[in-house]
């Protein structure tokens, strides 16, 4: 049984898991594609491919971490190996720089870095309970964000002074203070059944049981939400690769420094939204939060087609961090509401983020040929249309999911999609 000194250090731990992951989690992330176009002269086409092929492979690993998370107590030992797989893939790139080596390196980091988000949000669940869930989730996002900065800012400087090439040295860094903030999260401050969402049943009933699997595939207002979030990512996800491709190309001796500053900006401003979904988000609504990350993208992808300057394009990128910090926020929040009491938060967790990768992964492509035959305004305008589709159908079928507004069985809704999945094996209460 956890004491309050355990749960106290498992805080402190996860604040410090949180800001080195930031870095690690992520890979090269989208110095990738810079890396690739300046210094090994790939095209643009060529780079959405690889970035495609990549993280498809994490694709078909998201829903087993998930599973994986669900099951195991082991979630510290599984988040430190995935941090060193990620860390030996992705420094693998200068030595083999062919597009097989790259594709196959950077898939290995794509499927290992997907047990990180599931992983936290359990052990950060199993830590504080439900009810304190949302502010632990927008800590975590705050700290993140943070971490990313940081990381980005020496990134730029370091690039400046020493190359693009610093990146991969920075990573290794960052990897191995990751480790050490990882198993510092006291094992005894993991309530491992809650950390799957179980055992939130109201008091005096018995310990509730697992839900099938087919939780996934019959709750409605889960596959809405996954259908949005795909859509969110295919809109999201190539828009700061193809910045950095228009900086560099401008002056690919600061591309990497350029691209440093827009994630910069972005990150610090990702930091004040992560706390504000953290400390609002369970009075103002979380379906609220949720459209208005899925908004900001079409604004963002018209302002980048107005001027190539390189300070505009930093500061549209500001924008990013409104939603990409909305967003981050409150993913794990909406889950674990539909998922409350199910058993099965963390394979769901894994369930949308393979329909957030497949989002992301064709995010590129078809950003990359886009560029190609129509220029890089047309991607753009392409993307923020895609994120405005995800909005409709967000305001038209996903329901508000804040715990306690969502009828309960036996009530009429007035809507078909109305209501709550907490339930047992292969049932949906209306």
């Amino acid at each position: 049984m956890s004491t309050h000194a355990d749960r106290r250090r498992a805080s402190r731990a996860l604040d410090a898991a949180n800001f080195f992951l930031a870095d690690v989690r992520d890979g090269l992330g989208p110095y990738l594609a810079v890396y690739l176009l300046t210094e090994q002269r790939w095209d643009e086409a060529r780079i959405g491919m690889v970035m495609s092929v990549a993280a498809l492979a994490g694709i078909l690993a998201q829903t087993p971490a998930g599973a994986l998370i669900d099951s195991t107590k082991a979630k510290r030992p599984v988040m430190a190996v995935a941090s060193i797989l990620v860390t030996v893939a992705s420094l693998m790139l200068p030595l083999f720089p062919c597009f097989v080596p790259v594709a196959l390196s950077q898939s290995i980091a794509h499927a290992a870095s997907v047990i990180f988000p599931p992983a936290l949000a359990a052990v950060s669940l199993g830590t504080v309970g439900h009810h304190a869930f949302t502010a632990r989730i927008g800590r975590n996002e705050t700290f993140n964000h943070a971490g990313n900065a940081v990381a980005a800012a020496i990134a730029g400087i370091g690039a400046y002074h020493f190359g693009p090439n610093v990146v991969f040295y920075l990573l290794g860094a960052m990897a191995t203070a990751s480790l050490v903030s990882i198993l510092a999260i006291p094992e005894g401050a993991i309530d491992h059944d809650l950390a799957r969402g179980l055992h939130d049943a109201v008091a005096g009933s018995e310990r509730e049981q697992p839900s099938g699997l087919g939780v996934l595939l019959t709750c409605r207002p889960l596959l809405v939400f996954a259908i949005c979030v795909v859509l969110f990512h295919l809109s999201n996800a190539a828009m700061l690769p193809l910045v950095g491709q228009k900086l560099a190309l401008q002056d690919k001796n600061i591309g990497t420094s350029l691209m440093s500053a827009c994630i910069v900006a972005a990150q610090i401003v990702m930091v004040p939204f992560a706390m504000l979904v953290g400390a609002r988000a369970d009075n103002w609504g979380h379906k609220r939060f949720f459209l208005a990350a899925l908004l900001i993208l079409p604004v963002r992808g018209a302002l980048y087609t107005l001027s190539d300057n390189p300070f505009w394009l930093v500061g549209v990128q500001l924008l990013d961090g409104i939603g990409a910090g909305i967003f981050g926020a409150i993913f794990p929040v909406i889950v674990a509401d539909l998922m409350r009491n199910t058993g099965r938060f963390n394979v769901a967790q894994g369930a949308v983020i393979t329909a957030q990768s497949i989002g992301a992964a064709l995010s590129t492509t078809l950003a990359g040929f886009v560029v190609v035959g129509a220029g890089y305004d047309a991607a753009f305008i392409a993307l923020g249309t895609v994120s405005a589709i995800g909005a409709l159908i967000c305001v038209l079928a996903l329901p508000e999911t804040r715990h306690g507004t969502l009828r309960p069985q036996g009530e009429d809704s007035g809507s078909s999609i109305g209501y709550r999945c907490r339930m047992i094996p292969f049932r949906i209460e209306d």
